[in-house]
This record gives C-alpha cells, structure tokens and sequence, in this order.
C-alpha cells in the first residue's frame, strides 16, 4: 500500500511536471506566434494573427488550434493556483479511506479544465469576429486603444466587488466543509467543474485583461497568472491590493490613448 506521504510526494511531482510540460509547449507557441508579423492597425496598436486564418486554413482549423493553444496555456496558468485546491480535495477524500486519490484527483482536474475549455470555445468566435470588424471598420480599430484601458479599468474596479469576493471565498473553501466527500467518480467531475465555475467567474476579470492586451504576450501571461495565484493563496485583502494596480493600468491606458487621440 502506498503511504500517504509518498501520495502526496507524487501528487506534487506529477503537477509540477505537467506544469513544466504545458509552460514549455506555450512559450515555444508564443514565441513562434510573435515572430509572425502582426497587422498594423488604425489607432497605433497592432492585431495579433491568433485571431485570424492562416493561409488555406479554415476556420473549423483555426477554431481548433486556438482551442488547442488555449487548454495547454490555461494548464499552465491556472494550475499553481488549482494545486491547493486539488490538495484540500484529496485530504477530504482521505478521510473515507480512499486510496484511488491519483484517478480520483485527475477527475478534478478534467472537471476543472472542462469549464475553461468552454471559456476558450466562447473567446475564439467573439475575438475572431472583432478582428473581422476592426479591419473592416477604421474608425472602430481607431477607438481600440481607448476601449482596451476601459475595459482594464472595469476589470481592476470588479476586484473590490463582493462578486469577486464571493467567488474568491468558493475556491478557498474547504471541500465538504470539512466533511468526508464520496469518493466517486461522479462527485470528483462535480467538484472539478463547481470549481472551475467559480474559478472562471473570479478570474474572469483578471482573463478579459490577458485578452484584450495580448493574449500571446507571455509577460501579460506571467502577470495575470501570477496575481490569479496569489490572491487565491492570501485572499480578499491581495485581490483589492491586485484591483489598485490593474486599476492605476487602466487609467495609465485611457490617458495614453487619450493623448495619441
């Protein structure tokens, strides 16, 4: 039988190289996807390809390499954070007896990642369709950089709202309330997708700033993954401390593209 400390060792050793794995595979991709030349737009900004075809691709083909993009980044973003949680689920488990913690635990996981797959099917088409418009309209690309600092000032103000503590407090919570959860398939799917609801739904702010800024840019990408990580260890207090800066950026933002008017 395995012990618990050698469970929890290879808990830990398999997240890590996973995280390894996917923060590897997404840099190699963005960086390839930066050395293409992005289009220069109205306004002073440029577009990034990722949310157009390639050349003789389609766009069930595009869809679905943005998808593909899209699950390996989020592995990499969001598993720090997901770590602690997948560990309180396993030390609740624990209390039945359980010993499947490996299978069981992944299942959290598929749940989890589940939710943000269907986050990434509902950004593709919204983004692609944008772009299209953009190029079609020059006086909407022109107003690109003004909506890019509204939209990071309403993300950093929804920091301080109970919304965002609400949500918070769910992914800090303890499985079960400190009871025994079952240990099924069932209720390990359940509590990954619960998870990722309330997950998507507090990041979702925090996500909508990766977008709109570049969502290939790995600093963005280290920034937004970095403050997702840490509010979820510390708590409300961080979060507000995390709504002061994404706030003071969107105003930096507004007042640049005020200026280049």
């Amino acid at each position: 039988m395995v012990s618990e400390s050698t469970s929890e060792r290879s808990f830990f050793a398999v997240s890590a190289l996973l995280f390894a794995a996917c923060a590897a595979v997404t840099i190699v991709w963005s960086t390839s996807m930066s050395a293409m030349r992005e289009m220069e737009m109205p306004g002073g900004w440029t577009m990034s390809m990722m949310w157009m075809r390639m050349p003789g691709q389609t766009w069930l083909g595009a869809a679905a390499s943005f998808l593909g993009m899209w699950i390996v980044m989020m592995v990499a973003m969001m598993l720090p954070s997901l770590v602690p949680m997948l560990r309180r689920y396993r030390q609740a488990v624990a209390r039945t007896g359980e010993t499947r913690l490996g299978w069981l635990t992944a299942l959290v996981g598929v749940g989890y990642f589940f939710v943000w797959t269907v986050f990434g099917m509902a950004a593709f088409p919204l983004g692609a369709a944008l772009a299209a418009v953009e190029m079609q309209q020059p006086a909407l690309a022109h107003a690109v950089p003004m909506a890019v600092g509204v939209v990071v000032l309403i993300a950093g103000a929804l920091q301080f709202t109970s919304w965002k503590a609400h949500h918070l407090a769910c992914c800090r919570a303890v499985p079960g309330r400190g009871h025994p959860l079952p240990a099924d398939i069932g209720t390990a799917l359940r509590h990954g997708v619960r998870l990722g609801l309330h997950c998507s739904q507090c990041c979702a702010n925090l996500m909508a700033v990766l977008l709109v800024i570049g969502i290939m840019d790995l600093r963005a990408m280290a920034v937004v993954a970095a403050a997702i990580a840490i509010e979820r260890l510390a708590g409300e207090r961080v979060a507000r401390g995390v709504g002061v800066v994404v706030v003071a950026a969107g105003v930096i933002l507004i007042a640049r593209a005020a200026s280049l008017g």
